[in-house]
C-alpha cells in the first residue's frame, strides 16, 4: 500500500520524568513515556527510552535539527528521529529536540554531545518530579496509509491511527470532550492526541489514536463520537 509522508505538529498531555543519570551535567533532559508502556513492556526485556527531549538554551528551528541529526545519523551510524518540540510544565515553557530511536539509555550522553558539536546549546538543569504533568507540542513527519476515508494507520505501528476532524478545537475543549467521550464509550484504554498536517490546500486537524490490537471498527467508533461533538 503506498504510504503518504506529511509534515505538521501533534500536541499531547503527558507524564514526564527527568533524565539523571548518562546525559551531559548540568543539561536538562526528560523522558516522555509510551502512552501504553505498562502494555507493552510486558513483551520486551530491553528497558529503552520511549522518547527524550534535549530541553535546548533558545528555540531552534526544525531545519537546523532535521540537518544535524541526518549529519549525526551518518557518523555514527544510528537511526535517530530528531524533531523541533516545546514542553510546557505548568507557566515554564522549555524549547527542545524531541528524539525517538535511541536504544539505551546509555547512548544520551555521547547523542547530546554529537548535537552539541553541531551547534546547540542545552538548557540549564531543572529539578523536575518524576511523573511530572506536561504539556508536548511536536513537529513531524507523519507516514500514513489510507485506511478509509479521513482515516489512517501508521505503516510503522498497526495500533496507531489517525483520523481528520472537521475542525480546530483548543486543548481545554479537547480534554473535556475527550473525557466526556470515553465515559460513553463501549471501546477502552486507548490514547488520544491532537495535531494538525500541512497540505496544499490548507491545514487539515486530525486526532491520533494508539491502543493495543485496535481495529478500523474501534477507530470508527471513537471518530463518530468526536464528529458528532465537533460537527
Amino acid at each position: 500500500m503506498e504510504v503518504r509522508e506529511l509534515i505538521g505538529k501533534i500536541t499531547l498531555q503527558e507524564n514526564i520524568s527527568p533524565i539523571e543519570r548518562n546525559k551531559i551535567s548540568g543539561t536538562f533532559v526528560i523522558h516522555v513515556p509510551n502512552p501504553l508502556a505498562s502494555y507493552y513492556s510486558r513483551f520486551t526485556e530491553v528497558n529503552r527510552p520511549n522518547s527524550i527531549v534535549l530541553a535546548t538554551k533558545n528555540s531552534v528551528s526544525f531545519e537546523k535539527i532535521l540537518r544535524a541529526t541526518k549529519i549525526i545519523n551518518e557518523n555514527h551510524n544510528l537511526a535517530l528521529n530528531g524533531a523541533k518540540c516545546e514542553v510546557t510544565i505548568g507557566r515554564n515553557k522549555y524549547s527542545g529536540i524531541r528524539i525517538t530511536g535511541i536504544d539505551r539509555y546509555t547512548k544520551i550522553d555521547n547523542i547530546q554531545t554529537a548535537y552539541q558539536e553541531g551547534g546547540f546549546e542545552f538548557h540549564k538543569n531543572v529539578k523536575l518530579a518524576k511523573g511530572t504533568d506536561a504539556m508536548i507540542r511536536v513537529n513531524k513527519f507523519f507516514n500514513f496509509i489510507d485506511v478509509e476515508e479521513n482515516i489512517y494507520q501508521s505503516p510503522n505501528n498497526k495500533d496507531r491511527f489517525y483520523f481528520e476532524i472537521p475542525r480546530y478545537v483548543n486543548w481545554n475543549d479537547f480534554r473535556e470532550i475527550t473525557f466526556d467521550i470515553k465515559n460513553n464509550i463501549s471501546v477502552t484504554n486507548y490514547d488520544i492526541a491532537k495535531g494538525i498536517i500541512y497540505e496544499k490546500e490548507g491545514i487539515t486537524d486530525i486526532l491520533r489514536v494508539i491502543k493495543p490490537n485496535i481495529t478500523v471498527d474501534m477507530v470508527k467508533q471513537i471518530r463518530e463520537k468526536y464528529l458528532d461533538r465537533l460537527s
